[in-house]
């Protein structure tokens, strides 16, 4: 049985409490950048399935807005061990290198089938000019 996509966000880092909890830090709705390139030292891409029997593959890719150029990539094998299962990936991306602004864009996988592609801009950020 497939499973369900709950949900998938990029942040700047998940932390794992004690008690097995996921602390998310700063989800990422744009990268802003004066310049271009711009280098991110790490990104986080967030991940949960449910309701699902078997063993899969997820694919995390980080698309140029040419859309066919991939920046990076991230497979992580899971398994759901009955249709009340759910797990919860992280793929941590370093050293990302982002060339040009426009709406790159983050794609989840199944098995080699997209479930999921949402936008991740990288805007040009002009500085403000100095108060008189």
């Amino acid at each position: 049985m497939i499973p369900d996509l709950q949900a998938s966000f990029a942040c700047e880092d998940v932390r794992v409490e004690a008690s097995g909890a996921h602390t998310i830090v700063g989800i990422v709705n744009f990268i802003g950048a004066p310049t271009l390139p711009i280098q991110v030292l790490k990104m986080c891409v967030w991940t949960r399935w449910s309701s699902g029997v078997g063993q899969f593959e997820q694919e995390t890719r980080l698309v140029a807005p040419d859309e066919e150029t991939i920046l990076a990539t991230a497979t992580t094998q899971f398994r759901l061990e009955n249709e009340n299962s759910h797990t919860t990936n992280v793929n941590i991306f370093g050293g990302l290198q982002f060339k040009e602004d426009g709406a790159h864009h983050v794609e989840i996988l199944l098995d080699g089938e997209m479930k999921l592609h949402f936008p991740l801009r990288v805007i040009l950020i002009q500085p403000a000019p100095p108060s008189a």
